[in-house]
């Protein structure tokens, strides 16, 4: 926990959140990889110090195969040590490939089932996050299931303290989220145990 709190100072735009996700906003997160019949074709972007990536390796089976990129190279080690190199130990046959960089220029081969995404969108700019968007939804499968999260009233919460500029971000954050919803079949998991709160959203290609 201490390393994360220390990245989030260090690295705000990318982190996104003083504490790392909870395990309830981890199983809402992986609930469709749970019930998918394999083989599956997996893409983590951004795991963090992997709250998220415990639950999706205990999905895998045989055959299955699981992508993460991640651009901050502290959490990068930390997922090969606590993550990567146990499963590995224990399924040496399954293909798990760590990429360090930004999911916007790591070079990915074919296209993703599923896609399980932790990046604070809401630290972006409008513009970066319809880029990284565009870029997930172009990796993944037709009929894949694209999964992000959202923290409950993010514009409540912050727009007294970011000004007006920061209130027209955070609105433009909001419609385009919106949009997505409607365009993709977007579904959304309220998940109260959490800090804070959280929606995981659902979207489909």
């Amino acid at each position: 926990m201490f390393s994360f709190v220390g990245q989030f100072f260090s690295h705000f735009h990318h982190t996104g959140a003083v504490l790392p996700s909870w395990p309830g906003l981890a199983r809402a997160m992986t609930r469709s990889l749970e019930q998918a019949p394999g083989p599956k074709r997996i893409l983590e972007v951004g795991p963090g110090t992997g709250s998220f990536t415990g639950r999706i390796l205990a999905t895998m089976n045989e055959g299955d195969s699981l992508h993460l990129v991640e651009i901050n190279p502290i959490f990068c080690r930390r997922l090969e040590a606590r993550h990567l190199q146990p499963f590995r130990a224990r399924h040496p046959r399954t293909e798990l490939r760590l990429h360090r960089g930004s999911i916007e220029s790591v070079p990915l081969e074919g296209t993703f089932d599923f896609i399980v995404c932790g990046l604070p969108f809401g630290n972006f700019s409008p513009a970066m996050a319809r880029s990284i968007f565009k870029r997930l939804l172009g990796l993944l499968a037709e009929g894949g299931e694209l999964a992000y999260f959202e923290y409950m009233a993010l514009r409540t919460i912050f727009a007294p303290l970011v000004g007006a500029a920061g209130r027209s971000r955070l609105r433009r954050l909001n419609a385009m989220g919106k949009t997505l919803h409607r365009r993709h079949a977007g579904r959304r998991e309220f998940v109260m145990m959490n800090l804070p709160p959280a929606y995981a959203v659902r979207l489909v290609r």
